[in-house]
């Protein structure tokens, strides 16, 4: 039986191939179709990497629980983190390179996104049981406006930063590496900058420190 995730991925190829047709019979021209081609081959991609964790190809890839949405990649075959540069919502500068040395928690999230309200209790936990341990946590905001994504956070007290990805750019990139199969989705990343492990839906805080445990070697 297809897993949820594999599901998931499977529904976006169409919703891609419909992108890129109205993009070919628009005005918004080449960089239009170029990205609507860009959103098309990562969700193919993304079918074809979480399909082979699936069908236990992959190793170096262990499921939490049995739970095929929650993962661990086992060291050497942790996919190197896309490097991105953005602006936070706060308007500051901000790379990922920055954070090297440190684990990361980086959330893909949407103030229009049911999932992601429920899961943001359980991230605001975690976030300030492992600040002690030197975990960072970052977001990045999905099709967002300045006004909404502000309103979320401050009615779910999110105390870390977000950058913004209007276009999932960000998200494109990180799909080329991961399943990732829809929003939100969260990614641990090692002080070396690789990832060690997801969430590929709504995170619990079992999860997280699950995940966390392993990558920091300190308990939750």
């Amino acid at each position: 039986m297809p897993s949820p995730v594999l599901k998931a991925l499977s529904s976006r190829v169409p919703l891609a191939r419909a992108l890129s047709s109205r993009a070919l019979s628009s005005r918004a021209g080449r960089r239009t179709v170029i990205l609507a081609a860009a959103v098309l081959t990562a969700a193919l991609l993304a079918v074809a990497l979480v399909a082979t964790f699936a069908g236990g190809g992959s190793s170096g890839v262990t499921y939490l629980d049995r739970n095929d949405t929650a993962v661990l990649y086992a060291s050497g075959h942790r996919p190197l983190a896309p490097e991105f540069s953005s602006t936070t919502l706060a308007g500051a500068p901000m790379r990922l390179s920055s954070y090297r040395g440190k684990v990361v928690v980086l959330n893909f999230w949407g103030s229009w996104c049911d999932p992601c309200r429920a899961e943001a209790p359980a991230l605001a936990a975690v976030a300030r049981h492992y600040q002690s341990a030197g975990v960072s946590f970052l977001g990045v905001d999905e099709r967002d406006s300045q006004a909404s994504a502000e309103a979320f956070i401050r009615n779910f007290g999110v105390t870390y930063p977000s950058v913004s990805d209007p276009s999932q750019v960000i998200a494109l990139d990180f799909s080329a590496v991961v399943p990732l199969a829809g929003t939100p989705t969260t990614l641990v990343i090692d002080p070396s900058g690789r990832i060690a492990g997801a969430v590929f839906q709504s995170a619990t805080y079992s999860e997280l420190t699950a995940i966390l445990t392993k990558v920091t070697g300190k308990g939750g």
